[in-house]
């Protein structure tokens, strides 16, 4: 399974302690923390972060990274994308090798 995720906190954190520009990357810092300790193969854009692995154990690391933003708001946003392929792994660079393949060949 390849996860795409976004997780970023939103209203006053308990502390009051707000970025003055609205940045939300300390917050995120921390849910990137917990992938990368995941040892799962992961991807990081501007946008969301991909996690590829099991179920479980993907669904895991994004709960962890979810709980690492809750003390930076009064709430988080969770937003998932998910493509389930059993027997399928290393698809996380295997579908953009894929994709390149095909844009080349179409030239």
């Amino acid at each position: 399974m390849i996860l795409a995720f976004s997780v970023a906190p939103s209203g006053s954190p308990a502390n009051g302690a707000e970025s003055p520009d609205g940045s939300v990357s300390p917050a995120v810092a921390e849910a990137i923390k917990v992938v990368r300790a995941s040892g799962l193969p992961h991807r990081t854009s501007s946008m969301f972060t991909e996690i590829e692995g099991e179920w479980d154990e993907v669904f895991d690391v994004v709960k962890r990274a979810t709980e690492a933003v809750l003390p930076f708001g009064s709430r988080v946003s969770l937003v998932m994308k998910a493509d389930i392929r059993p027997g399928f792994a290393g698809e996380l660079d295997g579908k953009l090798e894929r994709l390149e393949a095909a844009i080349e060949g179409a030239e």
